[in-house]
């Protein structure tokens, strides 16, 4: 367990700060609605949350001499989007950008320095501003912050059931202190799970933090996204690697194949960063 000089821990130092400042990408489609409502719900009493919209000007120019009828329809959809967003979770500040809707949103991540990065994973509707189902897997192979993917919860008030994957590494316990603290937090039924099929995992520091946890004889992806069915929320640790280090890390495959929402939780300080996913 990493301490800082003022006794804080990097996992308790990832808890207080994952929903301070949060970006949520909307489109018209309701799976990004969904993000809004629960990226909303999750934000710190006194964080902020920005919602944006993305002008696709690539799709744009990609249709010919259609373009300037697509780049109007377009950009009504971004309006549409945004304007329904604002209507559903009145934000701290809301967007248009223009451009590719994955650097659109990364660009505003690193602009506004935000702890927490949210989208719907689906967007493959007939909606024409439905753009953001591509864009979650680009955000989990590239963001530098916490990652939500949201899916509609099937429980109750969001979150009524938290699941969190734990190895005994650092960035599964940062994970782990992020469930505690939402749980505590809004009342939520809390299971913290051990997958022993996979690489060897230490559960001593597992058992440092919490004697409740469930071991489980499965391979991590497997037992995590079967266990989702149970969640309204899963939380799972990333030690941080973007782009093609990320490739086919636990975390990414959960992120895409599990049931609920799933929070991936990269560190919120420097401290933490190396190691792979």
């Amino acid at each position: 367990m990493l301490d800082f000089s003022d006794g804080t821990t990097v996992q308790a130092a990832t808890a207080l700060g994952v929903f301070d400042r949060i970006v949520c990408g909307v489109d018209e489609s309701p799976e990004a609605l969904e993000a809004a409502r629960q990226a909303e719900r999750l934000r710190s009493p006194d964080g902020l949350l920005r919602v944006a919209a993305v002008t696709d000007v690539d799709t744009a120019v990609h249709a010919g001499f259609a373009m300037s009828h697509v780049l109007t329809q377009l950009d009504e959809s971004a309006h549409a989007a945004l304007h329904r967003a604002i209507a559903t979770v009145r934000p701290g500040s809301s967007h248009i950008l223009a451009g590719s809707p994955a650097r659109c949103l990364l660009d505003a991540v690193e602009r506004y320095d935000a702890t927490l990065v949210a989208a719907g994973p689906h967007g493959h509707s007939r909606a024409l501003g439905a753009l953001l189902g591509g864009v979650s897997a680009t955000l989990l192979h590239e963001a530098p912050c916490s990652v939500l993917l949201a899916r509609r919860p099937r429980f109750g008030r969001f979150p009524s059931s938290i699941l969190v994957g734990v190895d005994g590494s650092e960035h599964s316990l940062a994970a782990a202190a992020v469930g505690m603290e939402l749980a505590e937090r809004f009342g939520s039924e809390l299971c913290l799970v051990a997958a022993t099929g996979g690489k060897a995992v230490d559960l001593a520091p597992v058992r440092e933090l919490t004697p409740f946890f469930v071991q489980d004889p499965g391979r991590p992806v497997e037992a995590l996204t079967e266990l989702s069915r149970e969640a309204d929320l899963l939380v799972v640790g990333s030690r941080g690697l973007h782009g093609l280090t990320s490739l086919g890390s636990v975390s990414e495959r959960v992120a895409h194949k599990a049931l609920c929402s799933v929070l991936v939780v990269r560190p919120t300080t420097e401290s933490t960063s190396g190691g792979s996913s």
